[in-house]
C-alpha cells in the first residue's frame, strides 16, 4: 500500500527539492516534514498539525490535496499518536494537573477553616469580652420636669438587663425600654447587662429631677 509519505518524498525528489526547500516555502520545520516522508506521525504534535503539514505540503508539490489526505487519514492510528508522548512527558503534564488540585482542595479547607473558625468567634465572642451597652435616654446630668424616667438603650439580644435592679425585656435586636420613677433632686439610674457567660458591663448615669 502507498503512502502518503511516500508519494509526497517522491514528488519532491522528482522536483529535485531538498526538505530545507520545503521548510523553507511552507514555513513547515524539517524533522516534521521527515517525519511525514517517514510516516512517523508520532513525532507530530497532534492529529491537527499532523494533517494540516500534509495538507500544505501536497499543495505545495501540486498533488492532489484529497487524494493525499485520504492515504494520510487511512495510515494515521489517533490512538497511537495521542500515546505518542513519551510517558515521561505525559506524567509531568498529569502531575501539574494533580498538584493544582491538591493546591485548590488546601486553599478551600483552609478557607472553610477560617470562616468557621470567624463564625464560632462571633458567636462565642461574648464569653471573652462583656456585653454592650447603648445607652441612649437619658443623658448624664439630664434635667426632667417629670419624676418618670425613660430608659432606653441596645445590648446584646442574648444579655439579660436590669435597671436599678429590676428586670427589663430585651428585643430580639437587642434594643430594651424601661420607665422607673424618680424622687425630685438628684437621681443615679445603674443599667447592668450580664450575659449567658457571666460577663456584666454596667452604665451609670445621674439626672437631675425638678
Amino acid at each position: 500500500m502507498i503512502r502518503a509519505g511516500q508519494k509526497l518524498k517522491d514528488e519532491r525528489t522528482k522536483k529535485k527539492l531538498t526538505l530545507e526547500d520545503i521548510s523553507n516555502a511552507t514555513k513547515i520545520r524539517v524533522e516534521f516534514l521527515f517525519a511525514i516522508e517517514k510516516g512517523e506521525y508520532d513525532k507530530l504534535p497532534s492529529f491537527s498539525y499532523a494533517q494540516g503539514f500534509v495538507r500544505n505540503y501536497a499543495k505545495f508539490l501540486d498533488l492532489e490535496e484529497k487524494e493525499i489526505l485520504a492515504l494520510f487519514r487511512r495510515e494515521f492510528d489517533q490512538e497511537k499518536v495521542y500515546k505518542v508522548l513519551p510517558e515521561g512527558l505525559v506524567e509531568q503534564k498529569e502531575m501539574p494537573l494533580k498538584r493544582f488540585k491538591i493546591k485548590q482542595a488546601v486553599i478551600l479547607i483552609i478557607l472553610l477553616f477560617i470562616l468557621l473558625s470567624g463564625f464560632i468567634i462571633f458567636q462565642y465572642r461574648y464569653a471573652f469580652i462583656s456585653p454592650p451597652i447603648k445607652l441612649t435616654s437619658p443623658t448624664e446630668m439630664a434635667v426632667l420636669s417629670s419624676s418618670t424616667i425613660l430608659v432606653l438603650g441596645k445590648t446584646d439580644p442574648n444579655s439579660t438587663i436590669t435597671v436599678n435592679d429590676e428586670p427589663v425585656s430585651v428585643n430580639t435586636d437587642g434594643t430594651f425600654r424601661k420607665e422607673i420613677t424618680g424622687f425630685p433632686g438628684k437621681t443615679t439610674i445603674i443599667v447592668k447587662a450580664v450575659n449567658r457567660f457571666g460577663k456584666q458591663t454596667r452604665i451609670e448615669r445621674r439626672v437631675i429631677i425638678k
